[in-house]
């Protein structure tokens, strides 16, 4: 990966819908050598994938909030498969530690937060914390060269 490329990845993640055509123009390249440039970088797993962000609180989803779940009554694996299933939960990591699992949801109001901690409560034992605000909203990610 050379600094075009790395100039490449940064103009994607402000702006995933550009065209090859504003991107040759953008970095001074031929448009053949952007298109080879951006399809190498999908072979190789470095784009993942191009998709839209959808503003939650747009959607009727203004809470945002992160759920501890330590001493799970019920196996990872079935854990996983509600979380995966569930239409509140929009991110989930499995941790080292004490903590279990980490989980992001997104929850219309107070009393669907409720709900959700109290069907949460039911998988293990529980902390949940709401967010506030997040300095960090679309960070552009650098490779490690």
């Amino acid at each position: 990966m050379d600094h075009t490329d790395i100039q490449l990845l940064t103009i994607l993640q402000r702006d995933g819908r550009k065209s090859f055509s504003d991107l040759s123009k953008e970095l001074s390249l031929s448009r053949p050598s952007v298109t080879e440039r951006y399809n190498r970088l999908m072979e190789r797993g470095i784009i993942d994938k191009i998709s839209a962000k959808v503003n939650l609180s747009a959607i009727g989803r203004d809470v945002v909030l992160f759920i501890q779940v330590s001493e799970m009554n019920l196996s990872f694996e079935k854990f996983e498969k509600l979380v995966v299933e569930h239409p509140d939960i929009i991110e989930c990591y499995c941790l080292t530690g004490q903590v279990n699992y980490l989980v992001k949801a997104a929850v219309s109001d107070m009393a669907h937060l409720s709900r959700l901690i109290e069907e949460f409560t039911d998988y293990g034992i529980i902390n949940s914390s709401v967010v506030i605000r997040s300095p960090i909203k679309d960070k552009i990610i650098q490779p490690i060269l």
